[in-house]
């Protein structure tokens, strides 16, 4: 029985998982990644890094993040707790959508996840207080590699459901994109 439908967004490569808990009166199981049967949905993913993240107040703004060939990541965003309107900007070089993004409303009262190639940009705003967010990576976090857009430039026009109430300096201070950016090599 599969486990998993996956719903394409209109950014090649970029898909919403649904999980398919399984419960009772107990309460339920839901399986958030098997390698074997992403695999058998087209979904090539290897996770070699967990991280788990934790936003304290409503409208904080978190990203955006991505890291360079030879250690561009695929994610794996799931929402354990609370809500976030989640982000990916394609910057993949010569995409039909590049510079494009995409938003999905992630949360722990939906079995839902956003996986999200190699090439994109990665960040979220919190909907709710105390939002708790579990990401699976297919490459190690890599500090030489990093790359980051400012999440409020102007030329990616990213419509924020809320206004921006935190942001941390770093991504604050992540230059906006230059004339003639194009892009990344995925």
């Amino acid at each position: 029985m599969p486990r998993f439908d996956v719903t394409a967004t209109r950014i090649d490569g970029l898909v919403v998982i649904r999980r398919k808990p399984v419960g009772d009166d107990r309460g339920f199981l839901s399986r958030l990644f098997c390698e074997e049967e992403f695999a058998a949905l087209g979904i090539p993913m290897r996770a070699c890094q967990i991280n788990h993240t934790m936003t304290k107040r409503s409208g904080t703004i978190r990203g955006m993040h991505f890291q360079h060939p030879p250690h561009a990541e695929i994610k794996l965003v799931t929402c354990l707790r609370g809500t976030v309107f989640d982000v990916a900007v394609d910057l993949r070089k010569a995409s039909p959508t590049f510079l494009q993004w995409h938003g999905e409303t992630l949360s722990a009262d939906t079995p839902s996840s956003l996986y999200i190639p190699r090439g994109f940009a990665h960040g979220f705003q919190a909907m709710t207080d105390d939002c708790e967010l579990f990401y699976l990576h297919s490459d190690p976090y890599a500090p030489a590699s990093e790359g980051a857009l400012n999440a409020l430039d102007p030329v990616l026009s990213i419509r924020w459901p809320l206004p921006a109430a935190e942001m941390s300096e770093r991504d604050r201070a992540h230059v906006q994109l230059a004339p003639g950016f194009k892009g990344i090599e995925a």
